[in-house]
C-alpha cells in the first residue's frame, strides 16, 4: 500500500500553479464555469499523482489576494507543499504572504517550482533564483529543492517528480492511535447517492458504517460511503483526500468551516486561549482588544485578541492571547491558526491553540501566564496536568486529554495512570459507580475551604464539639456539585483531618472547651429535656447553675443542639431530639389518609397543654411536616415536606400512647 500525503499549492496569481498540477498529473483543477470564463483559480481545486511509494493528494490553491481565505481552507491539513515562482515574474507579493502562511500553519516540507522556464533566458534565472532563495532564507523552504519547471514544454517535470518524492521520504510518519479528524472544505449532492463531502484527513481513520459527530452542531451523521480520488475505499485515515457520503443530512445544511470527528472527544467554544505570534513585516502592532479574522482548519470567524500579557504585540514578537469569536469553533490543542485584519486585505501573524475551552482569563495573572506556558512547552503528561488544573471543581474527563492536551488515544490511559501515582490527580468517589478525577491543588483549595469553615463555626461554637455536616456542606454549594462536596469530606474523614460521620462533623484538631461543671449542667439539661417529653423545661430553671449568665446558659443549648440532642422548636422552646422524632411519627399514624385534627386534637395526642401545642403546631407548619387548613393541620402532600421519610423515632424511655 502506498503511503498517503497530502501536497498543497501556494504562490502568487497567474504564476501557473494550476498548468503545472496538470501538466503533472494530467487533472485540470479548475472545475468552475468562472474559472475557465476568467482563467484564474477561484476556489480549491484537487488532483492525485503516483510516485512510487507515495500516494499524493493534491490540493491547489487560489493565489489571487481576494481569495486567501480559499488558499487558507486549502492549505488544511498538507503534509508538504509546492510555492510556484514564476520566472517572468518573479517573487510577488501573494508569494510572500502565501509562504508566510505556510509557516504559520507549521510547515516542515517542501519543494520550489519555477514555472514559465522557458519564457526567460539563463541571466534571468540566475536572478529570479537568487531573489526565491532571499525570500525562504530562514523559513522551512530554506533548504528545499528548486527545480526550473515549464508546463508548456515539459520541462523539469521529471526532476520535480523527484524532488517531490525525496521530499515526502522526509515527512514524518505518524503510527499512532488517533481520533478520525476532517475540515470540510467541499459539500454537494450526487444522483442516487445523496450528501457528499470532501476534505483532507488530518488525524485517525473512518470506515464506512461508522458514525462522525458534525461540529460544531454535535449531532451524529452515519458514513454511508468512502472515495479517495474518485475511487470507492472501505476506509480513509490521515494524510488522505477523503469524499465521504453521509446519511440523514442535506448538503445545504452542511459548509465549509464546519468539520467531522470522532464522536465525544470534541466540543466547540467561542473563546479560545492562543500562543500568537505576529508577521514582521505587519504596519501597526495588534492591540488589547483588536478586531480579526480568524481561520482556523477552513473555518473563518470574525473576532477579537485579548492579550494577556501585554497591551500591544509589535511586529515579529509573539504573545499569550484569547481569542473571541463571534461563532463556535472546532479546535484541538497545538492546533495552528491564522489572524488577518477585519478587511481581509492583509495577514497579521498567527500562532497555535494552546487552550480550544477556554474560560475568560484574567490579565496578567503570573499563576496562569505560568501555566499556559507549560501548555505550550510542556510534554504531553505536563500539559495533561495543566488541563487538570484549569479543569478546576468541574473535575477533568479523561476524553478532554485528547482535545485540550493533544494527547493521542494510546496516549490517554498511560497519562492518567501517571498522574494518579505521582499524587498530581486524585480520584473520588460521587457515589452509584461514579468518580471525578481533581488536580491535587483543586482538591487542596475545597479541602482548604472546607477545613477554614469548620475553624470558623468551632471559633463561633466553642462550646459545640460538632456541626451539622449537611449544613456545613451546603455553605459549598457554590462548587455547583453537592456530590463533590461530600467526597471532599469523606476523603478528609479518611485522611483523619475530619471526625465525625454522616451527620456531624468536627476538624480533629478541635476539642470543646466545656468545663466540668458546664459538661454536668449540660448533662442535666439534657436529662430532663427527655424526661419532660412534650412539656418541656424552661431556660430560666437552669439560670442560677449557670451562674446567672444567659449568654452562657444559651451557648449550652446550642450545644446540646448541634449535637443533636435537642431540636429548637421556637424562641426558648426546645424538645429532645427523639421525643420530636416520636411527635412526627405519632402525628403521621393520625394524619394517614387525608385525616385533619385540630390543635386541641393535636395537645391531647401528645398530652401536653396548649401552652406548647400551639408552638409545637407551627413548627411542624414551619418543616413542612404539615400543612393548616382553617382550624385543621393535614399531613403535608409528600408526608415529610420533600425530605426523605423520617426514620423510626428511637424509643428510648419514652412511653408512646397507644390509639
Amino acid at each position: 500500500m502506498p503511503r498517503e500525503l497530502i501536497l498543497g499549492t501556494a504562490g502568487h496569481i497567474d504564476h501557473g500553479k494550476t498548468s503545472l498540477i496538470k501538466a503533472l498529473t494530467g487533472i485540470d483543477c479548475d472545475r468552475l464555469p468562472e474559472e475557465k470564463a476568467r482563467g484564474i483559480t477561484i476556489d480549491i481545486g484537487f488532483a492525485h499523482l503516483e510516485l512510487g511509494e507515495y500516494r499524493l493528494g493534491i490540493v491547489d490553491v487560489p493565489g489571487h489576494e481576494r481569495f486567501i481565505k480559499n488558499m487558507l481552507a486549502g492549505a488544511t491539513g498538507i503534509d508538504l507543499a509546492l510555492l510556484v515562482v514564476a520566472a517572468d515574474d518573479s517573487v510577488m507579493p501573494q508569494t510572500r504572504e502565501h509562504l508566510e502562511i505556510l509557516q504559520l500553519l507549521g510547515l516542515r516540507h517542501g519543494v520550489i517550482a519555477i514555472s514559465k522556464a522557458d519564457l526567460v533566458d539563463a541571466t534571468t534565472r540566475e536572478v529570479v533564483a537568487l531573489e526565491v532563495q532571499e525570500l525562504v532564507r530562514g523559513t522551512f523552504l530554506e533548504n528545499a529543492p528548486v527545480v526550473f519547471t515549464s508546463a508548456r514544454t515539459g520541462e523539469g517535470l521529471d526532476e520535480l517528480k523527484q524532488a517531490l518524492h525525496q521530499v515526502c521520504g522526509r515527512v514524518e510518519e505518524r503510527r499512532v492511535q488517533d481520533i478520525f479528524r476532517m475540515a470540510i472544505d467541499r459539500s454537494f449532492a450526487v444522483a442516487g447517492y445523496g450528501t457528499v463531502v470532501t476534505g483532507s484527513v488530518t488525524s485517525g481513520r473512518l470506515r464506512v458504517g461508522e458514525e462522525v459527530e458534525w461540529l460544531p452542531r454535535g449531532e451524529r451523521l452515519r458514513v454511508r460511503g468512502l472515495h479517495n480520488h474518485d475511487r470507492p475505499v472501505d476506509e480513509v485515515h490521515r494524510g488522505m483526500r477523503a469524499a465521504i457520503n453521509l446519511a440523514g443530512v442535506k448538503h445545504e445544511q452542511i459548509a465549509r468551516g464546519q468539520e467531522l470527528a470522532t464522536p465525544g472527544y470534541l466540543r466547540p467554544s467561542r473563546v479560545l486561549t492562543v500562543r500568537l505570534h505576529t508577521l514582521p513585516d505587519i504596519r501597526h502592532p495588534i492591540k488589547h482588544r483588536a478586531e480579526v479574522r480568524f481561520h482556523l482548519g477552513t473555518a473563518e470567524i470574525l473576532g477579537s485578541v485579548a492579550l494577556l500579557d501585554c497591551d500591544r504585540l509589535e511586529a515579529g514578537r509573539w504573545a499569550l492571547a484569547q481569542l473571541f469569536l463571534r461563532e463556535p469553533v472546532v479546535a484541538r490543542w497545538g492546533q495552528p491558526f491564522v489572524i488577518r485584519d477585519p478587511s481581509a486585505a492583509s495577514t497579521l501573524g498567527g500562532g497555535q491553540v494552546l487552550q480550544p475551552l477556554a474560560q475568560k482569563l484574567r490579565r496578567g495573572r503570573l499563576d496562569t501566564l505560568e501555566r499556559l506556558e507549560t501548555l505550550w512547552r510542556g510534554d504531553a503528561e505536563a500539559r495533561a496536568e495543566v488541563v487538570a488544573w484549569f479543569a478546576g471543581w468541574q473535575g477533568l474527563r479523561s476524553a478532554e486529554l485528547v482535545q485540550g492536551a493533544g494527547l493521542t488515544l494510546d496516549e490517554l490511559e498511560p497519562t492518567i495512570s501517571r498522574l494518579h501515582a505521582t499524587g498530581r490527580l486524585l480520584s473520588l468517589p460521587l457515589g452509584a459507580g461514579k468518580t471525578v478525577s481533581l488536580h491535587a491543588e483543586v482538591f487542596e483549595q475545597l479541602a482548604g475551604k472546607l477545613l477554614a469553615l469548620l475553624g470558623q463555626l468551632h471559633a463561633e461554637y466553642p462550646l459545640v464539639a460538632s456541626h451539622d455536616r449537611s449544613k456545613v456542606e451546603a455553605q459549598l454549594s457554590y462548587v455547583g456539585d453537592e456530590t463533590l462536596v461530600h467526597a471532599v469530606t469523606e476523603t478528609l474523614l479518611a485522611r483523619g483531618q475530619v471526625v465525625g460521620d454522616q451527620r456531624r462533623i468536627a476538624r480533629a484538631d478541635f476539642k470543646p472547651k466545656l468545663s466540668a461543671a458546664q459538661r454536668k449542667l449540660k448533662e442535666r439539661i439534657v436529662h430532663a429535656y427527655r424526661a419532660a417529653r412534650f412539656q418541656p423545661p424552661e431556660l430560666s430553671d437552669f439560670a442560677q447553675e449557670a451562674g446567672g449568665q444567659a449568654t452562657a446558659l444559651k451557648d449550652l443549648f446550642e450545644v446540646c443542639v448541634a449535637e443533636g440532642e435537642l431540636v429548637h422548636i421556637d424562641g426558648e422552646l426546645y424538645l429532645h431530639a427523639e421525643h420530636e422524632q416520636a411527635m412526627r411519627h405519632l402525628l403521621r399514624e393520625q394524619l394517614q389518609g387525608g385525616r385533619g385534627l385540630t390543635v386541641s386534637e393535636i395537645r391531647d395526642l401528645l398530652q401536653t397543654t396548649r401552652k406548647y401545642a400551639v408552638p409545637l403546631c407551627e413548627y411542624l407548619d414551619r418543616q413542612g411536616f404539615t400543612r393548616r387548613e382553617g382550624d385543621l393541620r393535614f399531613l403535608a402532600e409528600s408526608g415529610h415536606g420533600g425530605q426523605v421519610a423520617d426514620p423510626p423515632p428511637r424509643t428510648e424511655g419514652i412511653a408512646i400512647p397507644a390509639d
